[in-house]
Protein backbone atom coordinates (compact mmCIF):
# COMPACT_ATOMS: atom_id res chain seq x y z
CA UNK A 1 0.00 0.00 0.00
CA UNK A 2 2.37 2.68 -1.25
CA UNK A 3 -0.43 5.20 -1.74
CA UNK A 4 -4.21 5.41 -1.43
CA UNK A 5 -7.01 7.35 -3.04
CA UNK A 6 -8.98 9.56 -0.67
CA UNK A 7 -12.72 10.15 -1.14
CA UNK A 8 -14.08 13.32 0.42
CA UNK A 9 -17.60 14.77 0.16
CA UNK A 10 -18.03 18.56 0.13
CA UNK A 11 -20.91 21.00 0.29
CA UNK A 12 -20.06 24.58 1.28
CA UNK A 13 -17.24 23.16 3.37
CA UNK A 14 -14.92 26.18 3.51
CA UNK A 15 -14.90 26.52 7.30
CA UNK A 16 -12.67 23.51 8.07
CA UNK A 17 -11.71 22.27 4.61
CA UNK A 18 -8.25 23.81 4.43
CA UNK A 19 -7.22 22.39 7.81
CA UNK A 20 -8.74 19.06 6.81
CA UNK A 21 -6.81 18.81 3.55
CA UNK A 22 -3.56 19.88 5.16
CA UNK A 23 -3.93 17.03 7.65
CA UNK A 24 -4.75 14.58 4.85
CA UNK A 25 -1.70 15.44 2.76
CA UNK A 26 0.58 15.54 5.80
CA UNK A 27 -0.53 12.19 7.21
CA UNK A 28 -1.68 10.05 4.26
CA UNK A 29 0.20 9.06 1.05
CA UNK A 30 -2.43 10.44 -1.33
CA UNK A 31 -2.41 9.12 -4.87
CA UNK A 32 -5.61 10.92 -5.84
CA UNK A 33 -7.92 13.19 -3.85
CA UNK A 34 -11.41 12.43 -5.11
CA UNK A 35 -13.87 15.20 -4.26
CA UNK A 36 -17.61 14.67 -4.63
CA UNK A 37 -19.02 18.18 -4.44
CA UNK A 38 -22.69 19.04 -4.07
CA UNK A 39 -22.35 22.28 -6.09
CA UNK A 40 -20.77 24.40 -3.35
CA UNK A 41 -21.33 28.16 -3.53
CA UNK A 42 -18.75 29.28 -0.95
CA UNK A 43 -14.93 29.14 -1.17
CA UNK A 44 -14.81 25.32 -1.26
CA UNK A 45 -13.79 25.07 -4.92
CA UNK A 46 -11.19 27.81 -4.54
CA UNK A 47 -9.60 25.89 -1.70
CA UNK A 48 -9.62 22.71 -3.77
CA UNK A 49 -7.97 24.54 -6.68
CA UNK A 50 -5.26 25.75 -4.33
CA UNK A 51 -4.43 22.21 -3.27
CA UNK A 52 -4.56 20.95 -6.85
CA UNK A 53 -2.03 23.61 -7.88
CA UNK A 54 0.26 22.31 -5.15
CA UNK A 55 -0.23 18.53 -5.46
CA UNK A 56 -1.71 18.09 -8.97
CA UNK A 57 -3.91 15.15 -7.92
CA UNK A 58 -7.31 16.63 -7.01
CA UNK A 59 -10.27 15.34 -9.01
CA UNK A 60 -13.68 17.00 -8.55
CA UNK A 61 -16.89 15.17 -9.42
CA UNK A 62 -20.30 16.80 -8.92
CA UNK A 63 -23.40 15.21 -7.45
CA UNK A 64 -26.85 16.59 -6.55
CA UNK A 65 -28.08 13.45 -4.82
CA UNK A 66 -27.70 12.00 -1.35
CA UNK A 67 -24.67 10.93 0.62
CA UNK A 68 -25.31 7.48 -0.80
CA UNK A 69 -25.02 8.62 -4.41
CA UNK A 70 -22.00 10.78 -3.56
CA UNK A 71 -20.11 7.93 -1.86
CA UNK A 72 -21.05 5.61 -4.71
CA UNK A 73 -19.58 8.03 -7.26
CA UNK A 74 -16.47 8.44 -5.16
CA UNK A 75 -15.82 4.72 -4.91
CA UNK A 76 -16.22 4.34 -8.66
CA UNK A 77 -13.24 6.68 -9.13
CA UNK A 78 -10.88 4.73 -6.84
CA UNK A 79 -7.89 3.07 -8.51
CA UNK A 80 -5.84 1.96 -5.50
CA UNK A 81 -5.92 -1.31 -3.53
CA UNK A 82 -7.10 0.56 -0.45
CA UNK A 83 -8.79 3.95 -0.19
CA UNK A 84 -9.94 6.34 2.52
CA UNK A 85 -13.18 8.08 3.33
CA UNK A 86 -12.52 11.40 5.08
CA UNK A 87 -15.13 13.95 6.17
CA UNK A 88 -14.53 17.56 5.14
CA UNK A 89 -14.82 18.84 8.73
CA UNK A 90 -12.26 16.59 10.40
CA UNK A 91 -8.53 16.94 11.06
CA UNK A 92 -6.56 13.70 11.06
CA UNK A 93 -4.14 12.88 13.85
CA UNK A 94 -0.41 12.84 13.21
CA UNK A 95 0.76 9.77 11.24
CA UNK A 96 -2.84 8.63 10.72
CA UNK A 97 -2.00 6.27 7.87
CA UNK A 98 1.00 4.67 9.56
CA UNK A 99 -1.08 4.03 12.65
CA UNK A 100 -3.94 2.58 10.61
CA UNK A 101 -1.96 0.08 8.54
CA UNK A 102 -0.70 -1.57 11.72
CA UNK A 103 -4.20 -3.01 12.02
CA UNK A 104 -4.31 -4.43 8.47
CA UNK A 105 -4.07 -8.14 7.70
CA UNK A 106 -5.66 -10.45 5.11
CA UNK A 107 -8.91 -10.69 7.08
CA UNK A 108 -9.41 -6.95 7.56
CA UNK A 109 -11.77 -5.13 5.22
CA UNK A 110 -11.64 -1.70 6.83
CA UNK A 111 -9.97 0.26 9.60
CA UNK A 112 -12.07 2.92 11.32
CA UNK A 113 -10.41 5.70 13.28
CA UNK A 114 -12.46 7.11 16.12
CA UNK A 115 -13.66 10.72 16.12
CA UNK A 116 -13.25 13.21 18.96
CA UNK A 117 -15.49 16.28 18.93
CA UNK A 118 -13.38 19.42 18.96
CA UNK A 119 -15.31 20.99 21.86
CA UNK A 120 -14.63 18.22 24.38
CA UNK A 121 -12.08 19.26 26.99
CA UNK A 122 -13.09 17.42 30.15
CA UNK A 123 -11.34 14.06 30.50
CA UNK A 124 -14.30 12.31 32.11
CA UNK A 125 -16.60 13.52 29.34
CA UNK A 126 -14.06 12.44 26.74
CA UNK A 127 -13.82 8.94 28.20
CA UNK A 128 -17.60 8.52 28.13
CA UNK A 129 -17.81 10.05 24.65
CA UNK A 130 -15.23 7.62 23.24
CA UNK A 131 -17.07 4.65 24.74
CA UNK A 132 -20.44 5.80 23.33
CA UNK A 133 -18.95 6.61 19.92
CA UNK A 134 -17.33 3.18 19.71
CA UNK A 135 -20.70 1.57 20.53
CA UNK A 136 -22.40 3.63 17.82
CA UNK A 137 -19.86 2.44 15.27
CA UNK A 138 -20.43 -1.19 16.24
CA UNK A 139 -24.13 -0.68 15.47
CA UNK A 140 -24.10 1.58 12.41
CA UNK A 141 -20.58 2.20 11.14
CA UNK A 142 -18.93 5.49 10.27
CA UNK A 143 -16.88 7.06 7.50
CA UNK A 144 -15.28 10.22 8.93
CA UNK A 145 -11.78 8.68 8.80
CA UNK A 146 -11.93 5.15 7.47
CA UNK A 147 -9.53 3.02 5.42
CA UNK A 148 -11.32 0.53 3.12
CA UNK A 149 -10.14 -2.44 1.03
CA UNK A 150 -11.31 -1.51 -2.48
CA UNK A 151 -11.90 -5.04 -3.78
CA UNK A 152 -14.67 -5.64 -1.25
CA UNK A 153 -16.81 -2.68 -2.32
CA UNK A 154 -16.17 -2.66 -6.06
CA UNK A 155 -19.65 -4.10 -6.73
CA UNK A 156 -21.57 -2.34 -3.92
CA UNK A 157 -24.80 -0.57 -4.84
CA UNK A 158 -25.87 1.70 -1.98
CA UNK A 159 -29.63 2.48 -1.99
CA UNK A 160 -29.90 5.98 -3.42
CA UNK A 161 -32.28 7.26 -0.72
CA UNK A 162 -29.80 6.76 2.12
CA UNK A 163 -28.79 10.31 2.99
CA UNK A 164 -27.93 8.95 6.43
CA UNK A 165 -27.10 5.36 7.33
CA UNK A 166 -25.21 4.91 4.07
CA UNK A 167 -22.25 4.24 6.34
CA UNK A 168 -24.21 1.45 8.03
CA UNK A 169 -24.87 -0.08 4.61
CA UNK A 170 -21.15 0.01 3.76
CA UNK A 171 -20.21 -1.50 7.13
CA UNK A 172 -22.72 -4.34 6.75
CA UNK A 173 -21.59 -4.97 3.17
CA UNK A 174 -17.98 -5.44 4.29
CA UNK A 175 -18.84 -7.78 7.15
CA UNK A 176 -21.25 -9.81 5.01
CA UNK A 177 -18.36 -10.40 2.61
CA UNK A 178 -16.59 -12.15 5.48
CA UNK A 179 -14.13 -9.41 6.41
CA UNK A 180 -13.74 -7.76 9.79
CA UNK A 181 -13.70 -4.04 10.49
CA UNK A 182 -11.18 -2.87 13.05
CA UNK A 183 -12.58 -0.04 15.18
CA UNK A 184 -9.65 1.89 16.71
CA UNK A 185 -8.98 4.45 19.37
CA UNK A 186 -5.74 5.02 17.48
CA UNK A 187 -5.70 6.47 14.83
CA UNK A 188 -8.30 9.17 15.40
CA UNK A 189 -9.56 12.45 14.02
CA UNK A 190 -10.75 15.71 15.57
CA UNK A 191 -14.28 16.41 14.33
CA UNK A 192 -15.28 20.09 14.03
CA UNK A 193 -19.01 19.61 13.98
CA UNK A 194 -21.10 22.61 12.82
CA UNK A 195 -22.37 25.05 15.44
CA UNK A 196 -25.98 24.09 14.73
CA UNK A 197 -25.33 20.76 16.44
CA UNK A 198 -24.86 22.59 19.73
CA UNK A 199 -28.54 23.46 20.06
CA UNK A 200 -31.47 21.46 21.39
CA UNK A 201 -33.01 21.48 17.92
CA UNK A 202 -29.73 20.39 16.35
CA UNK A 203 -29.28 17.56 18.80
CA UNK A 204 -32.83 16.32 18.30
CA UNK A 205 -32.42 16.57 14.52
CA UNK A 206 -29.76 13.86 14.72
CA UNK A 207 -32.36 11.53 16.19
CA UNK A 208 -35.04 12.72 13.72
CA UNK A 209 -32.82 12.01 10.72
CA UNK A 210 -31.97 8.60 12.11
CA UNK A 211 -35.67 7.76 12.51
CA UNK A 212 -36.49 9.09 9.05
CA UNK A 213 -33.89 7.06 7.19
CA UNK A 214 -33.07 4.16 9.49
CA UNK A 215 -34.58 0.85 10.40
CA UNK A 216 -36.71 0.77 13.54
CA UNK A 217 -34.71 -2.03 15.18
CA UNK A 218 -31.48 -0.11 14.69
CA UNK A 219 -33.00 3.12 16.01
CA UNK A 220 -34.06 1.39 19.22
CA UNK A 221 -30.49 0.22 19.77
CA UNK A 222 -29.16 3.72 19.13
CA UNK A 223 -31.57 5.62 21.38
CA UNK A 224 -29.22 5.68 24.38
CA UNK A 225 -26.23 6.76 22.32
CA UNK A 226 -28.09 9.52 20.50
CA UNK A 227 -29.59 10.55 23.82
CA UNK A 228 -26.07 11.10 25.10
CA UNK A 229 -25.24 13.23 22.07
CA UNK A 230 -28.40 15.30 22.63
CA UNK A 231 -27.59 15.74 26.33
CA UNK A 232 -24.09 16.87 25.43
CA UNK A 233 -25.54 19.33 22.91
CA UNK A 234 -27.74 20.82 25.64
CA UNK A 235 -24.74 21.02 27.97
CA UNK A 236 -22.67 22.73 25.27
CA UNK A 237 -25.48 25.22 24.60
CA UNK A 238 -25.74 26.06 28.30
CA UNK A 239 -21.95 26.44 28.62
CA UNK A 240 -21.76 28.75 25.61
CA UNK A 241 -24.55 30.96 26.96
CA UNK A 242 -22.86 31.13 30.37
CA UNK A 243 -19.56 32.17 28.80
CA UNK A 244 -21.25 34.86 26.72
CA UNK A 245 -22.97 36.15 29.85
CA UNK A 246 -19.66 36.41 31.68
CA UNK A 247 -17.89 38.22 28.87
Amino acid sequence: MDSVDVVLLTKDSEKVLEKCLESVYQNVPVRQLIIIDSYSTDRTLNILNKFNEKYHNVKVVYDRGTRATARQKGMRQVRTEWFMFVDSDVVLCRNWYQRAIKHVDKNVGAVWGIEIWSTIQNQATLKLFLWVTRKIFELRGGTHDTLVRTEIVKDIEIPRNLHVFEDAYIKNWITQKGYKIVACYDPYCIHYRPQKVWTIRGGLSIIADAIRFGRLALIVKLIFAYGFYTAYSVYQLFTNKTRRGES
